[in-house]
Protein backbone atom coordinates (compact mmCIF):
# COMPACT_ATOMS: atom_id res chain seq x y z
CA UNK A 1 0.00 0.00 0.00
CA UNK A 2 1.53 3.32 -1.04
CA UNK A 3 1.13 6.38 1.12
CA UNK A 4 0.90 10.02 0.18
CA UNK A 5 3.22 12.32 2.11
CA UNK A 6 5.11 15.60 1.61
CA UNK A 7 7.58 18.19 1.48
CA UNK A 8 9.68 21.21 2.33
CA UNK A 9 10.31 24.45 0.48
CA UNK A 10 7.74 26.53 -1.37
CA UNK A 11 7.69 28.53 -4.59
CA UNK A 12 5.14 31.18 -5.46
CA UNK A 13 3.83 30.50 -8.96
CA UNK A 14 0.50 32.22 -9.60
CA UNK A 15 -2.05 34.56 -8.02
CA UNK A 16 -5.78 33.94 -7.91
CA UNK A 17 -7.70 37.20 -7.52
CA UNK A 18 -11.10 36.93 -5.89
CA UNK A 19 -12.99 40.20 -6.43
CA UNK A 20 -16.31 40.61 -4.62
CA UNK A 21 -18.14 43.76 -5.74
CA UNK A 22 -20.58 44.74 -3.02
CA UNK A 23 -22.03 47.65 -4.95
CA UNK A 24 -22.73 47.73 -8.69
CA UNK A 25 -20.43 50.09 -10.54
CA UNK A 26 -19.47 51.03 -14.06
CA UNK A 27 -17.99 48.35 -16.33
CA UNK A 28 -14.38 47.72 -15.35
CA UNK A 29 -14.57 50.03 -12.36
CA UNK A 30 -13.05 48.88 -9.07
CA UNK A 31 -14.99 50.95 -6.58
CA UNK A 32 -14.08 51.79 -3.02
CA UNK A 33 -16.64 49.25 -1.83
CA UNK A 34 -14.88 46.33 -3.55
CA UNK A 35 -13.69 43.54 -1.25
CA UNK A 36 -10.70 41.80 -2.86
CA UNK A 37 -9.45 38.43 -1.68
CA UNK A 38 -6.24 37.11 -3.24
CA UNK A 39 -5.10 33.51 -3.38
CA UNK A 40 -1.56 32.34 -4.14
CA UNK A 41 -0.70 28.96 -5.58
CA UNK A 42 2.38 27.44 -3.97
CA UNK A 43 4.48 24.52 -5.09
CA UNK A 44 6.11 22.44 -2.39
CA UNK A 45 9.52 21.19 -3.44
CA UNK A 46 10.87 17.93 -2.02
CA UNK A 47 14.35 19.37 -1.57
CA UNK A 48 15.67 16.58 0.63
CA UNK A 49 14.51 13.76 -1.61
CA UNK A 50 13.55 13.92 -5.29
CA UNK A 51 14.25 17.63 -5.79
CA UNK A 52 10.97 18.15 -7.67
CA UNK A 53 7.56 19.58 -6.81
CA UNK A 54 5.61 17.22 -4.56
CA UNK A 55 2.27 19.03 -4.33
CA UNK A 56 0.62 22.41 -4.71
CA UNK A 57 -2.53 24.19 -3.58
CA UNK A 58 -4.05 27.65 -3.35
CA UNK A 59 -3.82 29.62 -0.12
CA UNK A 60 -4.89 33.17 0.82
CA UNK A 61 -2.13 35.61 -0.08
CA UNK A 62 -1.82 37.08 3.41
CA UNK A 63 -1.77 33.72 5.23
CA UNK A 64 1.43 31.99 6.33
CA UNK A 65 2.75 28.45 5.93
CA UNK A 66 4.79 26.51 8.48
CA UNK A 67 5.89 22.88 8.70
CA UNK A 68 7.42 20.44 6.28
CA UNK A 69 8.43 16.89 5.55
CA UNK A 70 10.43 14.37 7.50
CA UNK A 71 12.02 11.34 5.84
CA UNK A 72 11.98 8.24 8.08
CA UNK A 73 14.17 5.68 6.36
CA UNK A 74 13.60 2.88 8.88
CA UNK A 75 9.93 2.48 7.86
CA UNK A 76 9.54 0.80 4.44
CA UNK A 77 5.73 1.25 4.49
CA UNK A 78 5.92 5.03 5.00
CA UNK A 79 9.40 6.48 4.38
CA UNK A 80 8.23 10.11 4.38
CA UNK A 81 5.80 11.99 6.58
CA UNK A 82 4.48 15.53 6.60
CA UNK A 83 2.79 17.99 8.90
CA UNK A 84 2.06 21.61 8.02
CA UNK A 85 -0.22 24.49 8.94
CA UNK A 86 -1.56 27.35 6.83
CA UNK A 87 -2.94 30.10 9.04
CA UNK A 88 -4.19 33.69 9.19
CA UNK A 89 -1.58 35.68 11.18
CA UNK A 90 -4.19 38.37 11.86
CA UNK A 91 -6.94 36.01 12.98
CA UNK A 92 -7.75 32.56 14.36
CA UNK A 93 -8.43 30.69 11.10
CA UNK A 94 -6.15 27.82 10.08
CA UNK A 95 -5.98 24.82 7.76
CA UNK A 96 -3.80 22.02 9.12
CA UNK A 97 -2.48 18.72 7.79
CA UNK A 98 -1.22 16.24 10.39
CA UNK A 99 1.40 13.54 10.04
CA UNK A 100 0.24 10.09 8.99
CA UNK A 101 0.52 7.14 11.36
CA UNK A 102 1.67 3.66 10.36
CA UNK A 103 0.91 0.54 12.43
CA UNK A 104 1.42 -3.22 12.38
CA UNK A 105 -0.67 -6.05 13.85
CA UNK A 106 -0.55 -9.84 13.68
CA UNK A 107 -2.45 -12.90 14.88
CA UNK A 108 0.87 -14.66 15.39
CA UNK A 109 1.11 -14.97 19.19
CA UNK A 110 4.81 -15.83 19.07
CA UNK A 111 5.60 -12.71 17.03
CA UNK A 112 3.49 -10.59 19.40
CA UNK A 113 5.51 -12.01 22.27
CA UNK A 114 8.69 -10.67 20.69
CA UNK A 115 7.07 -7.40 19.55
CA UNK A 116 4.31 -6.53 22.06
CA UNK A 117 1.83 -3.64 21.55
CA UNK A 118 3.63 -0.31 21.74
CA UNK A 119 6.92 -1.63 20.36
CA UNK A 120 8.06 -1.16 16.75
CA UNK A 121 8.17 -3.79 14.03
CA UNK A 122 10.14 -2.67 10.94
CA UNK A 123 9.49 0.96 11.83
CA UNK A 124 5.73 0.57 12.45
CA UNK A 125 4.14 0.75 15.91
CA UNK A 126 2.50 -2.54 16.96
CA UNK A 127 -1.16 -1.76 17.63
CA UNK A 128 -4.49 -3.50 17.01
CA UNK A 129 -6.50 -1.85 14.17
CA UNK A 130 -9.37 0.55 14.90
CA UNK A 131 -11.82 2.37 12.64
CA UNK A 132 -11.52 6.02 11.59
CA UNK A 133 -13.96 7.41 14.17
CA UNK A 134 -12.15 5.66 17.01
CA UNK A 135 -8.77 6.80 15.67
CA UNK A 136 -9.93 10.41 15.59
CA UNK A 137 -11.41 10.37 19.08
CA UNK A 138 -8.84 8.30 20.95
CA UNK A 139 -5.63 8.95 19.04
CA UNK A 140 -5.56 12.10 16.89
CA UNK A 141 -7.50 14.42 19.20
CA UNK A 142 -5.62 13.17 22.25
CA UNK A 143 -2.26 13.74 20.54
CA UNK A 144 -2.95 17.16 19.07
CA UNK A 145 -5.72 18.77 21.16
CA UNK A 146 -5.74 16.75 24.38
CA UNK A 147 -4.23 19.60 26.41
CA UNK A 148 -6.86 22.15 25.33
CA UNK A 149 -9.17 23.55 27.99
CA UNK A 150 -12.89 22.75 27.96
CA UNK A 151 -12.55 20.32 25.04
CA UNK A 152 -15.91 19.02 23.81
CA UNK A 153 -16.91 16.87 20.84
CA UNK A 154 -20.01 18.48 19.36
CA UNK A 155 -20.50 16.23 16.33
CA UNK A 156 -19.05 13.05 14.83
CA UNK A 157 -19.97 10.88 11.88
CA UNK A 158 -18.65 8.24 9.50
CA UNK A 159 -17.76 9.14 5.90
CA UNK A 160 -18.10 5.94 3.85
CA UNK A 161 -17.58 7.85 0.59
CA UNK A 162 -13.96 8.55 1.58
CA UNK A 163 -13.41 4.86 2.21
CA UNK A 164 -14.98 3.98 -1.13
CA UNK A 165 -12.64 6.34 -3.00
CA UNK A 166 -9.58 4.85 -1.33
CA UNK A 167 -10.39 1.19 -1.94
CA UNK A 168 -10.56 1.60 -5.73
CA UNK A 169 -7.87 -0.53 -7.34
CA UNK A 170 -6.68 -2.52 -4.33
CA UNK A 171 -7.98 -5.17 -1.96
CA UNK A 172 -7.52 -3.24 1.27
CA UNK A 173 -10.20 -1.96 3.62
CA UNK A 174 -10.83 1.64 4.64
CA UNK A 175 -13.08 3.75 6.88
CA UNK A 176 -13.47 7.53 7.02
CA UNK A 177 -14.83 9.92 9.64
CA UNK A 178 -15.10 13.56 10.66
CA UNK A 179 -15.44 15.18 14.07
CA UNK A 180 -16.33 18.73 15.18
CA UNK A 181 -14.86 19.96 18.49
CA UNK A 182 -14.80 23.13 20.60
CA UNK A 183 -12.19 24.25 23.15
CA UNK A 184 -10.71 27.34 24.77
CA UNK A 185 -7.45 29.07 23.80
CA UNK A 186 -6.63 31.81 26.31
CA UNK A 187 -10.09 33.40 26.60
CA UNK A 188 -11.29 32.58 23.06
CA UNK A 189 -13.68 29.73 22.31
CA UNK A 190 -12.46 27.86 19.23
CA UNK A 191 -14.19 25.45 16.86
CA UNK A 192 -12.38 22.88 14.72
CA UNK A 193 -13.40 20.11 12.35
CA UNK A 194 -11.13 17.07 11.89
CA UNK A 195 -11.08 14.46 9.11
CA UNK A 196 -9.24 11.14 8.98
CA UNK A 197 -9.14 7.87 7.06
CA UNK A 198 -7.99 4.48 8.33
CA UNK A 199 -6.68 2.09 5.68
CA UNK A 200 -5.58 -1.47 6.28
CA UNK A 201 -4.38 -4.44 4.28
CA UNK A 202 -4.23 -7.95 5.73
CA UNK A 203 -2.29 -10.83 4.22
CA UNK A 204 -1.83 -14.51 5.22
CA UNK A 205 1.49 -15.94 6.41
CA UNK A 206 2.07 -19.68 6.17
CA UNK A 207 4.04 -20.89 9.17
CA UNK A 208 5.07 -24.15 10.78
CA UNK A 209 1.89 -24.29 12.86
CA UNK A 210 -0.56 -23.03 10.26
CA UNK A 211 -1.65 -19.74 8.75
CA UNK A 212 -1.51 -16.46 10.67
CA UNK A 213 -2.42 -12.98 9.43
CA UNK A 214 -0.39 -9.79 9.39
CA UNK A 215 -2.01 -6.38 9.01
CA UNK A 216 -0.40 -3.10 7.99
CA UNK A 217 -2.72 -0.18 8.71
CA UNK A 218 -2.55 3.59 8.49
CA UNK A 219 -4.30 6.64 9.88
CA UNK A 220 -3.95 9.16 7.06
CA UNK A 221 -5.61 12.03 5.18
CA UNK A 222 -5.76 13.82 8.54
CA UNK A 223 -6.95 17.42 8.01
CA UNK A 224 -8.54 20.07 10.18
CA UNK A 225 -10.14 23.48 9.69
CA UNK A 226 -10.38 25.84 12.63
CA UNK A 227 -11.67 29.27 13.60
CA UNK A 228 -13.49 31.09 16.37
CA UNK A 229 -16.61 29.34 17.60
CA UNK A 230 -19.58 30.34 15.47
CA UNK A 231 -17.37 31.66 12.65
CA UNK A 232 -16.06 28.41 11.16
CA UNK A 233 -18.82 28.13 8.57
CA UNK A 234 -18.20 31.70 7.35
CA UNK A 235 -14.73 30.57 6.17
CA UNK A 236 -16.08 27.67 4.14
CA UNK A 237 -15.09 29.31 0.83
CA UNK A 238 -11.47 29.76 1.93
CA UNK A 239 -11.08 26.23 3.25
CA UNK A 240 -12.78 24.58 0.27
CA UNK A 241 -10.70 26.58 -2.21
CA UNK A 242 -7.57 25.24 -0.49
CA UNK A 243 -8.65 21.61 -0.36
CA UNK A 244 -10.19 21.37 -3.83
CA UNK A 245 -7.08 22.97 -5.35
CA UNK A 246 -4.77 20.46 -3.60
CA UNK A 247 -2.87 18.51 -6.27
CA UNK A 248 -0.10 15.93 -5.88
CA UNK A 249 2.53 15.85 -8.62
CA UNK A 250 2.14 12.41 -10.26
CA UNK A 251 5.85 12.35 -11.16
CA UNK A 252 6.77 12.77 -7.49
CA UNK A 253 4.23 10.12 -6.51
CA UNK A 254 5.72 7.68 -9.03
CA UNK A 255 9.21 8.14 -7.57
CA UNK A 256 7.82 7.68 -4.07
CA UNK A 257 5.99 4.48 -5.06
CA UNK A 258 9.17 3.07 -6.61
CA UNK A 259 11.07 3.91 -3.43
CA UNK A 260 8.56 1.96 -1.32
CA UNK A 261 8.97 -1.07 -3.60
CA UNK A 262 12.74 -0.71 -3.34
CA UNK A 263 12.65 -0.55 0.45
CA UNK A 264 10.18 -3.42 0.69
CA UNK A 265 12.78 -5.59 -1.02
CA UNK A 266 15.05 -4.80 1.96
CA UNK A 267 17.46 -2.84 -0.17
CA UNK A 268 17.18 -0.11 2.47
CA UNK A 269 20.14 -1.69 4.22
CA UNK A 270 22.34 -0.27 1.44
CA UNK A 271 21.30 3.31 2.14
CA UNK A 272 24.05 4.84 4.29
CA UNK A 273 22.95 8.48 4.55
CA UNK A 274 20.35 11.01 3.42
CA UNK A 275 22.57 12.33 0.62
CA UNK A 276 22.90 8.87 -0.91
CA UNK A 277 19.16 8.36 -0.52
CA UNK A 278 18.42 11.64 -2.29
CA UNK A 279 20.62 10.74 -5.27
CA UNK A 280 18.99 7.32 -5.51
CA UNK A 281 15.45 8.75 -5.36
CA UNK A 282 16.17 11.37 -8.04
CA UNK A 283 17.25 8.58 -10.42
CA UNK A 284 14.07 6.59 -9.95
CA UNK A 285 11.45 6.57 -12.68
CA UNK A 286 8.73 9.22 -12.66
CA UNK A 287 6.36 7.04 -14.69
CA UNK A 288 3.44 5.17 -13.12
CA UNK A 289 2.12 1.80 -14.13
CA UNK A 290 -1.50 1.65 -15.31
CA UNK A 291 -2.60 0.15 -12.00
CA UNK A 292 -0.73 2.76 -9.96
CA UNK A 293 -2.19 5.56 -12.07
CA UNK A 294 -5.71 4.29 -11.41
CA UNK A 295 -5.06 4.27 -7.66
CA UNK A 296 -3.45 7.72 -7.81
CA UNK A 297 -6.47 9.23 -9.57
CA UNK A 298 -8.84 7.62 -7.06
CA UNK A 299 -6.83 8.94 -4.13
CA UNK A 300 -6.72 12.43 -5.61
CA UNK A 301 -10.51 12.57 -5.33
CA UNK A 302 -10.28 12.23 -1.54
CA UNK A 303 -9.42 15.93 -1.16
CA UNK A 304 -12.59 16.82 -3.05
CA UNK A 305 -14.59 14.46 -0.82
CA UNK A 306 -13.19 16.22 2.25
CA UNK A 307 -14.37 19.55 0.86
CA UNK A 308 -17.82 18.23 0.04
CA UNK A 309 -18.21 17.11 3.65
CA UNK A 310 -16.75 20.17 5.36
CA UNK A 311 -20.06 21.93 5.85
CA UNK A 312 -23.66 20.84 6.29
CA UNK A 313 -24.58 24.06 4.50
CA UNK A 314 -24.23 25.14 0.88
CA UNK A 315 -20.89 24.31 -0.68
CA UNK A 316 -18.47 27.23 -0.70
CA UNK A 317 -17.12 26.70 -4.22
CA UNK A 318 -18.58 26.59 -7.71
CA UNK A 319 -17.15 24.82 -10.74
CA UNK A 320 -16.06 26.87 -13.78
CA UNK A 321 -14.35 26.04 -17.06
CA UNK A 322 -11.01 27.75 -17.74
CA UNK A 323 -10.74 28.24 -21.55
CA UNK A 324 -7.02 28.98 -21.36
CA UNK A 325 -5.98 25.88 -19.44
CA UNK A 326 -8.91 23.87 -20.84
CA UNK A 327 -9.83 22.38 -17.48
CA UNK A 328 -12.36 22.70 -14.69
CA UNK A 329 -11.48 24.79 -11.67
CA UNK A 330 -13.23 25.49 -8.36
CA UNK A 331 -13.73 29.12 -7.31
CA UNK A 332 -15.57 30.61 -4.31
CA UNK A 333 -19.34 30.49 -4.77
CA UNK A 334 -22.04 33.11 -4.43
CA UNK A 335 -20.79 35.61 -7.00
CA UNK A 336 -22.34 34.45 -10.25
CA UNK A 337 -19.69 35.76 -12.65
CA UNK A 338 -16.07 34.69 -13.19
CA UNK A 339 -13.22 35.75 -15.50
CA UNK A 340 -9.75 34.36 -16.21
CA UNK A 341 -6.61 35.31 -18.14
CA UNK A 342 -3.69 33.40 -19.63
CA UNK A 343 -1.48 34.15 -16.61
CA UNK A 344 -3.56 31.88 -14.41
CA UNK A 345 -5.37 34.72 -12.62
CA UNK A 346 -9.06 34.63 -11.78
CA UNK A 347 -11.73 37.12 -10.77
CA UNK A 348 -15.17 36.35 -9.38
CA UNK A 349 -17.75 39.08 -8.92
CA UNK A 350 -21.46 39.57 -8.29
CA UNK A 351 -21.53 42.64 -10.57
CA UNK A 352 -22.89 41.60 -14.01
CA UNK A 353 -21.54 44.86 -15.52
CA UNK A 354 -17.99 44.33 -14.35
CA UNK A 355 -15.50 43.83 -17.23
CA UNK A 356 -11.82 43.42 -16.25
CA UNK A 357 -10.73 44.09 -19.87
CA UNK A 358 -11.60 47.77 -19.44
CA UNK A 359 -8.44 49.64 -18.52
CA UNK A 360 -6.33 46.47 -18.58
CA UNK A 361 -3.54 45.37 -20.94
CA UNK A 362 -4.40 41.71 -20.30
CA UNK A 363 -6.91 39.55 -22.12
CA UNK A 364 -9.70 38.37 -19.81
CA UNK A 365 -12.28 35.82 -20.86
CA UNK A 366 -15.59 35.05 -19.11
CA UNK A 367 -15.74 31.61 -17.52
CA UNK A 368 -18.71 29.32 -17.98
CA UNK A 369 -20.23 27.80 -14.86
CA UNK A 370 -20.36 23.98 -14.96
Amino acid sequence: MKKLNSFSGLVLSVVLIISCTTKAGKPGEEGVNDNVQKFKKFSYIDQQGSGIEAFSFLMPADWKFEGGMEWILDNPAMPANTAFRVYNPKGKEAFEVFRNHCYFWTTNAQLLGMFPPGSKYYGSVVKQPVNARSALKNMILQEHRGSMKNLNITKEEDLPELAQALTVGHAGEATGAKMRITYTVDTTRMEEEFYAVVEQITFPIQGMFGITYNTIWFVDYIFSFRGEEGKLESNTKLFETMTTSFRVNPKWQAKYDHLIEYMAQQEIRHIQNVGEFSRMLSRMSDQMSTESLQQFEARSSVYDKVSENFSDHIRGVDKYYDPFEERQIDLPSGYGHAWCNNLGEYIVTDNPNYNPNVGSNLTWKPMEAK
